[in-house]
């Protein structure tokens, strides 16, 4: 089975990765794909690049920063995985790799965004994957504050 794992090298990405490793670890045979998705390049910032390759360059190493806390982890516990960084939109970046990489199930965390937020911003991405996923999506609730 390969699971998509949605990582930003946040504490709460942690927690998520910490919980697929359990799944692992409690017999679960799974290889991961740990995807970062990137902001996509401003207006601005196109016209203004001498290089567009460098805005790609940057937007590769930063998706890099943010996949290596999850690798640590994944990589400790010896277990398979492959990395993607890609931009755009964070549902529509995870479900082309979805179909791309093959996954067969989304592991992620949610957090809740009040009503106004969700109005304005259309529903979070776990939200949006739920709902359009061709893929089961297992989302992980943050751990609770201590």
């Amino acid at each position: 089975m390969k699971i998509l794992l949605p990582v930003d090298g946040s504490h709460l990405s942690l927690h998520e990765t910490r919980f697929a490793l359990r799944l692992v670890q409690q017999g679960l045979r799974a290889s991961f794909l740990l995807v970062n998705v990137q902001e996509p390049a401003s207006f601005y910032e196109m016209i203004t690049a001498k290089d567009p390759a460098l805005i790609e360059g940057a937007a590769q190493e930063a998706g890099a920063d943010l996949i290596a806390p999850s690798a640590r982890l994944l990589d400790e516990a010896g277990v398979p995985y492959e990395t993607a960084i890609t931009s755009g939109d964070p549902a529509q970046a995870i479900r082309e790799l979805i179909a791309d990489r093959r996954c067969d199930m989304v592991v992620m965390g949610s957090r809740a965004l009040g009503p106004i937020r969700r109005l304005i911003e259309g529903g979070s991405t776990a939200f949006k994957l739920v709902e359009q996923s061709p893929v089961p999506v297992l989302l992980v609730t943050p751990p609770a504050e201590a």
